[in-house]
């Protein structure tokens, strides 16, 4: 010690100095790679990480529906990113990376200037291998200890995995913005594209984010987002990345934002939802950013065409009940604060011309409505009634109003986000499938799901189920009954129409849809037995009613039970479950579930006696996911083995049971074919095809609007009401609310399928024959259409007495329909 005390005297000052300093940050480093090394992670935990993946929900034919989770990402392998991408990323953040071990020392002595100066960390001076640290296994902190555990991470990084894993991990990690993760969600969320379609502008504009993803966020700062952008292009020529005329090329583009939170290629926020409710109860909300990908039964072809269908049918009530005044003024709420609702952008009158007005839309836009978008906005006065016309603009809209506004037909016309509710849901009716599901008029407005929650009375929906099961019990489709007045203790019902049409055949009661007819019937087959006979079909009993007025549809039901039931109508007398998720795999593409629905198998002898009852499910259809196997995961079980038939052929995939003879399907299947080619529904006669079938339904003073139809492929329902029961209004019954949303869904649901119907024969529009004798119509090529001997014009006997019940309807329910 003494030798190096006298060393140090005899050398010069400033000499010594530096030489104790070098010596003093020798030890010090020393002593912190001491204390700081037992402390550090391992990592190789990096080659095992699991990035938080949000749940993402796809269509039967892999497009996306949906997503849920906190972070937005899409991780990529490195041989997935477009050289120009990494390119664009060495320019902005680390020229040197793939030539250094993991640390800049020039970027590091920027940083300790900065800090000698500021007392703070100002500049990070981090390499992306340091960032990797960072972003992995440390907080954000400015402090120096952290920087020093960053570097010492750093060091191990390098030594443990390649350029290309270190680059691969930094990408995928980063924030830029928006909830987005990594550059594949960048490229989602900012220019809805994957990182292979991007342009070199697009790309650079995604590698400017990480410094600062807010300062220079495209969508919120585009000024500040392109300055950066046209730096990076600026670095990439340098460097010799890029060339001078594409450089030249790309500043000269803007942002090419196309902003959207989620790329969602099919309209299904209401079947998302189920599927995020289902997922969650099992597995706790932990599941949302596992990776794991739900493929469900929806079809993407047609469930847009469902959700379309929904709010054009909306729009068409409420345009015929009247105009309701502006949605707001902008003196109370900015127009800013209002989104666009089922396809109606929000709109600030600025203008009011004589017959026209001009509104600015929230892009800065300004547009002009004619006198053709506004002449219908006659004012609403009541449920049954409306103003008179308007005759200029002033009358309609003042300035500064926030109105909706759409555009059809080349111009743009003034609407308003409707009151009323909808729903239509379609199923495949040999697996129940859900093929199609829009729950409401748009779930931004209302989260509530009229397909599977709605619980509304039936309505003449119902009486199918009754016709059903008089012919189970001998009635033939041209037996006799009479539509003639009826008194049942104090009760009195009478037909929709108030009158009686006499002795009518059980065909064209049915596709005329006489309730005194139906009232009989269920008289003659007995309430208990019908009672039991519509929980084949996935009615609950505990929701049908003890009393006659069942006959009228009183009965408590969902969408998705009619669907469900009118599937046996379709498919030949089976009952088939309905679900609504295909396939369940993990974040790496393991087959975590797959569905193994009992579907119906025509060849096969029946696995189930016609007469056996079959118990409605217990659990809410909501839950309902299907049948499946390999589940181990979900936690699932297959239900028991079915019956196997009899037979040499033995199909790979459970059987659906027989809930009723085939001729009675058969028979119930022509018969409501009648109720679009001559009852209550000829309306769908402008489909031109003759294989569609199916029934109104309106309850009392028509709050409940339906129809439910078929074809031998796909089964559909809609339903119009409003949430708090009330009138819709005089006129609108079921095959005036609710049939033209499912006349529009199948018009494009059946646009390229041949016509064919339930015989599995090419269906024929001269098929079906009118009888003058007995008012009824027959397909005259039926093998199961019995005919009436002249003289019958009873019902036949009935396994035990028919009950009545004497105490009358609690509800007023004499012009149910």
């Amino acid at each position: 010690m003494n030798k190096i005390t006298s060393l140090l005297a005899r050398l010069h000052p400033l000499v010594a100095f530096g030489i104790l300093g070098l010596l003093s940050v020798s030890i010090l480093g020393s002593g912190v790679y001491l204390y700081l090394t037992p402390q550090l992670p391992n990592v190789e935990q990096l080659r095992e990480i699991k990035l938080e993946t949000p749940l993402q929900i796809y269509s039967i034919d892999g497009k996306l529906i949906s997503e849920f989770g906190e972070k937005h990402s899409r991780p990529l392998h490195y041989h997935e990113i477009p050289p120009r991408l990494v390119h664009a990323f060495l320019a902005a953040e680390d020229d040197n990376f793939f030539n250094h071990e993991g640390i800049s020392f020039k970027g590091l002595a920027r940083a300790f200037v900065g800090l000698a100066e500021t007392g703070s960390i100002q500049s990070g001076g981090s390499t992306i291998t340091m960032q990797v640290a960072k972003n992995y296994f440390l907080t954000h902190q400015r402090t120096f200890s952290r920087k020093l555990t960053e570097i010492l991470l750093a060091q191990n990084i390098e030594d443990a995995l390649s350029k290309e894993e270190i680059f691969e991990l930094y990408v995928n990690k980063i924030y830029l913005g928006q909830r987005a993760y990594g550059i594949g969600a960048a490229a989602e969320v900012y220019y809805s594209k994957n990182v292979n379609q991007l342009s070199l502008a697009e790309i650079a504009m995604i590698a400017g984010l990480p410094k600062a993803p807010s300062k220079y966020n495209p969508v919120v700062n585009p000024t500040r987002a392109l300055a950066r952008r046209n730096w990076i292009l600026g670095r990439m020529l340098t460097l010799g990345y890029i060339k001078k005329e594409e450089y030249q090329q790309s500043i000269a583009e803007g942002t090419g934002i196309q902003y959207r939170s989620v790329v969602e290629d099919v309209k299904a926020p209401y079947l998302a939802e189920m599927v995020r409710a289902t997922l969650t109860s099992r597995f706790g909300d932990n599941v949302l950013g596992m990776g794991y990908k739900v493929y469900t039964t929806i079809r993407s072809d047609i469930q847009n065409a469902a959700v379309d269908s929904v709010i054009t049918g909306l729009l068409a009530y409420d345009l015929r009940h009247g105009w309701r005044g502006a949605e707001a003024n902008s003196q109370d709420t900015p127009l800013n604060h209002f989104d666009v609702i089922g396809g109606l952008s929000p709109a600030e009158v600025t203008k009011i011309n004589h017959n026209s007005i001009e509104a600015l839309m929230r892009d800065g836009k300004t547009v002009t409505i004619p006198w053709a978008g506004l002449s219908w906005a006659r004012r609403y006065k009541s449920v049954n009634s409306v103003g008179a016309s308007p005759s200029k603009a002033s009358q309609i809209v003042s300035i500064g109003d926030i109105i909706r506004i759409k555009k059809a037909g080349g111009i743009w016309i003034l609407r308003q986000i409707p009151k009323v509710q909808g729903e239509l849901l379609a199923l495949n009716p040999e697996t129940g499938a859900i093929e199609a599901l829009a729950g409401g008029f748009d779930f931004n407005v209302s989260q509530f799901n009229h397909a599977i929650q709605g619980w509304r009375q039936a309505g003449s929906t119902l009486k199918p189920f009754i016709y059903a099961l008089a012919l189970e019990k001998g009635f033939k489709p041209d037996s006799i009954i009479s539509d003639s007045p009826m008194t049942i203790g104090n009760w009195s019902p009478t037909n929709s129409d108030g009158r009686f049409m006499g002795p009518i055949t059980l065909r064209r009661a049915l596709y005329l849809s006489r309730n005194l007819v139906s009232i009989r019937l269920l008289q003659a087959v007995s309430l208990n037995h019908a009672q039991s006979y519509l929980t084949r079909f996935g009615f609950i009993k505990d929701n049908l009613p003890n009393n006659l007025t069942l006959a009228l549809g009183t009965a408590q039901v969902i969408p998705l039970q009619m669907a469900t039931a009118y599937a046996a109508f379709a498919n030949g007398g089976y009952r088939v479950n309905p679900y609504f998720i295909e396939r369940v795999e993990d974040a790496t593409g393991k087959v975590l579930f797959q569905a193994n629905p009992e579907r119906v198998c025509q060849p096969c002898d029946d696995p189930a006696l016609a007469n056996e009852m079959i118990a409605a499910p217990d659990a809410p259809p909501s839950e309902i996911i299907g049948q499946g196997n390999d589940i181990s995961v979900l936690e699932a079980k297959p239900e028991a083995d079915p019956l196997l038939p009899p037979t040499s052929y033995i199909p790979d995939y459970p059987i659906a049971k027989r809930i009723m003879s085939e001729k009675s399907s058969k028979q119930m299947a022509n018969i409501l074919r009648d109720v679009i080619l001559h009852g209550t529904a000829r309306s769908a006669l402008k489909l031109g095809r003759n294989d569609i079938a199916g029934k109104t339904g309106t309850t009392n003073e028509a709050k409940d609007a339906w129809f439910a139809g078929f074809h031998p492929k796909l089964v559909a329902v809609s339903w119009v009401g409003f949430d708090k029961p009330s009138s819709l209004g005089r006129l609108e019954y079921g095959g005036y609310a609710a049939l033209p949303l499912w006349t529009a869904f199948m018009n494009y649901a059946l646009a390229d399928v041949e016509e064919q119907w339930i015989d599995g024969r090419k269906s024929d529009s001269n098929n079906s024959s009118s009888n003058a004798t007995t008012n009824s119509s027959t397909p005259s090529d039926d093998v199961h259409a019995d005919f009436a001997d002249p003289d019958t014009i009873t019902p036949p006997q009935t396994e035990e007495k028919a009950k009545t019940n004497s105490t009358p309807a609690q509800a007023a329910t004499e012009d149910l329909f």
